[in-house]
């Protein structure tokens, strides 16, 4: 197949998955196109199977806010044109399937008839999709999708309750390529970065509100009181700042803040423990690329962590906010020589669930129901 792929470039889950799903297309002998403002920060080297199309927005003084959706549809009918695209699939519901169905319209008036695969993540529905001003776009063009898909039952789940759909929604869950973590050496000298008696805690994530980054440090401050440790937080965002000011004004000397990092893996390999406190996960994919490194899971129960997380298995799955739990469990399971080491490679277990190459087959399925509809 042809496919073009909408998302957003950046370290987010979405943009992880889209670029990791087009790379392993691509390898399978699909064409496979990004169309985005900047090329994919996990877009490996580009080759005869796997272009990237810039997506530029002419700035106009007339526009208060430039109109990204108008450029890409745009760019999208020029792409689909030019290289004879036969599905587009776009991650996001706002601004992504929105603009593919302009562009689809525009080709329908030249005779081009395309289909268009919506894969939601979790923002474009909960958060932004959910707010009165974008509510009626988001049922728009997820009703006038060909295929739909979902990356967790929570979050097909929320998309139902939330608006009015019409389309069925396929969950087909977020992965993770376990061939390139089965087999290889750890990669680093854990003393780099924590003494031999120190367990390292990570977190990682955007820092918005919603993640509850305070609770990760307090979690950090009650596990130090009975184990020496050390966090990690990685990534940056707009609870940051306030997170850096708390741990100075404390005297936290072992919280250290990497800021955004391409050494995901590097710094997994050195953690004893992998904290996320969110009010709201669609999925928790950063949950399980902790995993697939052998690193039991502290979490709260927010959206879909519990379709990743195991309680007892993987790690624990607490109710948002409740520190002090998530604490003694932390505390308990760091103590446990014995049931740490069988919790770390549960979670590696837990996280072959979730292998590329069995959810490949389920999008090209949904691929192949795509272009029927459209073929019919």
């Amino acid at each position: 197949m042809n496919i073009a792929v909408v998302c957003y470039p950046t370290f987010g889950g979405s943009g992880v998955v889209a670029t990791e799903l087009g790379m392993e297309l691509s390898k399978r002998g699909h064409q496979v196109h990004f169309v985005t403002y900047r090329q994919p920060v996990r877009l490996e080297a580009l080759g005869v199977h796997l272009q990237f199309h810039e997506v530029n927005v002419p700035e106009y003084d007339l526009f208060q806010y430039q109109p990204y959706e108008l450029a890409l549809s745009s760019r999208l009918v020029d792409v689909i044109k030019k290289f004879k695209i036969d599905l587009l699939h776009v991650h996001y519901a706002i601004p992504h399937a929105y603009a593919a169905y302009m562009a689809k319209k525009m080709l329908e008036d030249q005779g081009i008839y395309i289909p268009i695969v919506t894969t939601l993540h979790g923002t474009d529905i909960t958060l932004v999709g959910s707010h009165p001003f974008y509510k009626s776009a988001v049922t728009f063009s997820i009703n006038n999708s060909d295929c739909v898909t979902a990356v967790s039952q929570s979050l097909k789940k929320d998309t139902l309750a939330l608006f009015d759909i019409k389309n069925e929604i396929e969950v087909i869950p977020n992965f993770i390529d376990i061939s390139k973590y089965e087999g290889v050496p750890t990669p680093c000298e854990r003393s780099l970065l924590a003494k031999t008696d120190e367990k390292i805690l990570t977190h990682i994530s955007n820092f918005r509100p919603l993640k509850r980054i305070m609770d990760v440090i307090a979690i950090y401050e009650k596990v130090k009181e009975k184990i020496p440790c050390k966090l990690l937080m990685v990534g940056e965002g707009p609870e940051c700042s306030k997170a850096m000011e708390y741990c100075e004004k404390h005297q936290l000397d072992n919280v250290v803040f990497l800021g955004k990092s391409n050494q995901i893996d590097e710094i997994l390999c050195y953690s004893d423990l992998f904290l996320l406190t969110s009010e709201q996960e669609s999925f928790g994919l950063v949950a399980l690329e902790a995993m697939v490194h052998k690193v039991p899971v502290i979490s709260s129960d927010a959206g879909g962590i519990s379709e990743v997380n195991l309680d007892g298995y993987s790690g624990y799955i607490l109710k948002i906010g409740d520190i002090e739990a998530m604490s003694n469990k932390a505390i308990a399971l760091l103590l446990d020589p014995e049931k740490h080491q069988k919790f770390k490679q549960q979670a590696f277990e837990q996280a072959r669930k979730f292998d590329l190459y069995k959810v490949i087959h389920q999008y090209e399925k949904v691929y192949e129901r795509a272009l029927a509809k459209i073929n019919s």
